[in-house]
């Protein structure tokens, strides 16, 4: 299967059985997403949302988190990995979101970026949901699971999947299709051992393909 054809495929199956495709991080308004998706590199959605109800209460705007200690912010986030740099992280970007930005999350990527703990993907994501820009967020799932449906080949870094990922994903459909490549590897093509019985797009997968002949191989 070419690749056009097998992301022609990938992207229908998707828009007709998850037209839908929305993060799991509970924010509220843009400075929110910002501080749960800085909080959520190499953790949980599941954590991140049960830490941030107790910050948001205690700092609701940049503006009372840039005035926080880096101790206090700490206490609140102990529970998610790296606690003290995404402590310092944190406090770092609302002071500039404060100075720089007069508490207006910016749109821009360039300048996302210039945020302390805020790297492309965090910045992608936010240019993308918030501001429904065609933006290709790539975290540990969308890197993985493009690679193993075949998506994208030899693929080293996450800003090589992203720049595959948009040559051939409609612009329309950029923003989405980092969701439904997130919820796909996040609950049905997991890391250990991909749910493939129950796959709705195994039949346009390289994973599978290869799965499927070393299985008829295995039987003569």
């Amino acid at each position: 299967m070419r690749k056009k054809e097998r992301f022609e495929n990938i992207v229908s199956w998707f828009k007709e059985n998850m037209p839908v495709a929305e993060t799991e991080l509970h924010y509220s308004n843009p400075y929110e997403l910002l501080v749960a998706v800085i909080l959520s590199a190499q953790c949980t959605d599941k954590r991140v949302n049960m830490m941030t109800p107790f910050l948001f209460e205690k700092y609701p705007t940049a503006f009372e988190l840039s005035h926080a200690t880096q101790d206090d912010i700490f206490d609140l986030i102990r529970s998610c990995s790296y606690p003290n740099n995404k402590a310092k992280h944190l406090l770092g970007m609302a002071k500039m979101l404060v100075a720089d930005f007069k508490e207006v999350v910016p749109e821009d990527i360039n300048e996302l970026q210039k945020m302390p703990g805020v790297g492309r993907k965090t910045a992608n994501v936010i240019a993308s949901v918030v501001y429904d820009k065609p933006a290709m967020a790539v975290d540990t799932h969308v890197f993985r699971v493009s690679e193993r449906i075949g998506l994208t080949t030899n693929s080293k870094t996450p800003l090589e999947t992203e720049k595959q990922l948009v040559k051939f994903i409609p612009e329309e459909y950029i923003a989405t299709a980092h969701h439904w490549l997130i919820l796909h590897g996040r609950y049905v093509c997991v890391a250990r051992k991909p749910k493939c019985k129950s796959c709705g797009i195994k039949e346009y997968c390289k994973y599978f393909a290869k799965e499927e002949k070393k299985s008829k191989k295995a039987s003569i």
